[in-house]
């Protein structure tokens, strides 16, 4: 039985050297790891608890062994960064990474089940208890970066820990201008832009207004955020640990990323014929 977020033959063309890289060891997977990336992405979609999970993506111990590999090695991240290089390239872009980004912040309420939980009291005087994710998008609004961290960390901290993420994975080579928002202070702000070299701008209005007002450029965070709140699992935060949190953010990054590349795939030719 097949599912709207299965993926299709040439999506899996493109992750699956990131899944099955060889290592020193030899053969890493078994046959079914095409099944196994479905099902997380089926999860990520639909909210379902593991062991709701479909009897035709096999047990779900398999698939929650696996996720629980996955976010402590980096594969989720690295798999972004590839799929993200791959939508610039189908966008046009001349470059595969990008020169500017906008890092913002969303508080998402915890679910905890109790026991050890990063989940804190945060945002708007520290009223919620919950987690708080880090989402960097590009001039495009394609996710360049995801993290989640306790919600009681300050934005200052959660912008700071996005550029050491986004340098880890190798996207800052041509990044010039990180735009955040009034969160961050302008102490915070002017430091990491000398400690990474490059500028941090600081956007927002002065004025307070009763109506939703976009910033220019920065408002594709903020569509980012709501695109990613489609995925169910993302309701509410369920995990205990941030390793897992982050992960699903990720994976909810990446199944936004393939929708947006094959609707461009599917777009283009039509613009061609057209032409």
């Amino acid at each position: 039985m097949s599912y709207p977020s299965d993926l299709t033959d040439d999506q899996w063309a493109l992750l699956e050297p990131v899944f099955n890289a060889p290592g020193k060891r030899g053969r890493k997977h078994a046959d079914d790891l095409r099944t196994v990336v479905d099902a997380m992405l089926y999860i990520a979609q639909t909210g379902c608890q593991w062991r709701y999970l479909p009897q035709s993506f096999g047990p779900w111990t398999r698939v929650w062994s696996q996720f629980r590999r996955w976010p402590r090695s980096g594969t989720w991240a690295h798999a972004l960064t590839v799929l993200h290089a791959v939508a610039r390239e189908a966008e046009g872009r001349v470059d595969l990474t990008p020169s500017k980004v906008v890092i913002n912040t969303n508080l998402a309420r915890g679910a905890s089940n109790g026991g050890f939980t990063f989940h804190d009291r945060g945002g708007p005087y520290g009223r919620t208890k919950g987690a708080k994710r880090v989402v960097a998008v590009d001039g495009t609004g394609l996710p360049v970066g995801a993290l989640v961290v306790p919600a009681s960390t300050h934005e200052n901290r959660a912008s700071e820990l996005m550029l050491q993420h986004l340098n880890s994975q190798g996207v800052t080579g041509r990044l010039e201008l990180v735009l955040v928002d009034r969160g961050v202070t302008a102490t915070a702000a002017r430091t990491l832009g000398r400690r990474h070299d490059l500028e941090v701008r600081r956007v927002g209005w002065d004025d307070k207004q009763p109506t939703f007002r976009p910033i220019r450029h920065a408002w594709r965070v903020e569509v980012a955020h709501g695109r990613l709140g489609r995925s169910r699992r993302l309701a509410k935060s369920f995990e205990n640990t941030t390793t897992s949190a982050s992960g699903w953010l990720q994976l909810a990054c990446i199944a936004t990323t393939l929708r947006h590349l094959s609707r461009t795939r599917r777009d283009r030719p039509m613009l061609a014929t057209a032409a």
